[in-house]
């Protein structure tokens, strides 16, 4: 990369482009990938040099494991991959990077090898995932990950950022940023260093925490926005029966219905994000008011819808969070271009990376690693 060309990058499992758009018009997309055909068009749709279907651009649609080293065009300085997260979380079991969805990352790193082979290699590569995957199958996935990297000549730490930070949404997600370029002056201590992130390094073998680099990412001003600014009006919503409201409120733990009759008696307006879940066996609805929206998930049944609860003048009613609120969570511009599916829609938002979390880190640390291609610092 000269001083005036951007950076280029390869981002794989795309989706809807979540990524691009918090990289930004600063860095050129190479090379994109999804296997998944509504996110596949969801990505063509927004951006105009990905190609139409079977046709020129730089957007692949299909399986990872498919794609050749020649498919691949020049070498890229960053290869993004937020890879399927579901055998990292509790939903999946935790079936760990061997698990049928996970191992999807193999797919993308048989590439990279390949590359490297060719000497094509991305100097710098991120891993997003679910928290769940510093502790699948006690850390060792974490280490077979770390030891891959590794392999290949990288550096490489961990970050874990909650969307939270920049957008209404709870939404913590693990950042693997590894390197081949100088990392002096880029670590140091930051907020994103949690307990997880510090357990599962001191989990790792000695070799491999001698090529841990803690990247000093600092923290991001404080948020401004809270859920209710970001939801459509009230009159412009489709509201859930009062029969079906009660049935909601019927579900909640007493904890949860008393958080409920507290904003009632208040007579003020309040806007609370319900999520129903299994406990003990019992199905029960949990909601929470601190202007925070749970972690947006895909539609794969009723209950992994999110629900919003409004509480005023004396009365509470219910509904479901819409695509275009669930987009804005996800920190997505209002041009963004969903599917016309509602159910589509979520579920190319509940799988994406919020962008401004990816601009952040673009700011703080990709950013100033790609310029170390041009002018790599002395050995402190």
């Amino acid at each position: 990369m000269n001083r005036n060309a951007s950076p280029s990058f390869y981002e794989f499992f795309a989706g809807g482009g979540m990524a691009r758009l918090g990289l930004g018009e600063a860095w050129t997309c190479a090379f994109a990938n999804d296997f998944d055909p509504v996110k596949a068009a969801t990505y063509r749709a927004n951006f105009a040099d990905a190609g139409a279907a079977n046709g020129e651009g730089h957007f692949h649609e299909g399986d990872v494991w498919k794609i050749a080293p020649a498919d691949l065009p020049g070498r890229a300085d960053l290869a993004w991959a937020s890879s399927p997260c579901q055998d990292f979380s509790l939903a999946g079991a935790r079936a760990g990077l061997q698990g049928g969805r996970s191992s999807a990352f193999f797919g993308f790193w048989k590439l990279m090898e390949a590359l490297a082979g060719e000497g094509r290699a991305p100097d710098t590569v991120v891993v997003e995932n679910v928290v769940g995957l510093l502790t699948s199958h006690g850390g060792a996935d974490f280490t077979a990950l770390c030891r891959a990297l590794a392999d290949q000549g990288y550096r490489f730490g961990a970050l874990e950022i909650d969307a939270a930070r920049f957008v209404p949404q709870s939404r913590p997600r693990v950042f693997v940023v590894a390197t081949r370029l100088p990392v002096e002056g880029l670590s140091g201590p930051s907020p994103f260093h949690t307990r997880a992130v510090r357990e599962a390094q001191a989990r790792l073998p000695a070799d491999l925490q001698g090529l841990w680099t803690w990247w000093g990412l600092d923290a991001p001003p404080a948020r401004n926005t809270d859920l209710t600014a970001l939801l459509e009006p009230d009159d412009q919503a489709s509201w859930r029966t009062d029969e079906a409201t009660q049935t909601l409120l019927d579900l909640m733990a007493p904890a949860h219905r008393a958080a409920v009759d507290a904003r009632l008696a208040s007579g003020e307006r309040a806007v609370g994000a319900v999520f129903r879940r299994m406990r003990g066996g019992e199905q029960r609805a949990e909601v929470r008011f601190d202007g925070l929206a749970g972690c947006l998930r895909t539609p794969r049944g009723g209950s992994s819808r999110q629900t919003l609860l409004v509480i005023d003048q004396g009365r509470v009613r219910s509904r479901l969070l819409g695509p275009r609120e669930g987009a804005r969570l996800m920190g997505l511009p209002e041009a963004y271009r969903l599917p016309r599916s509602a159910t589509a829609g979520l579920h190319v938002i509940g799988d994406g990376v919020a962008a401004p979390v990816v601009r952040w880190l673009a700011e703080g640390l990709l950013a100033p690693l790609a310029l170390r291609k041009t002018a790599p610092l002395a050995a402190e």
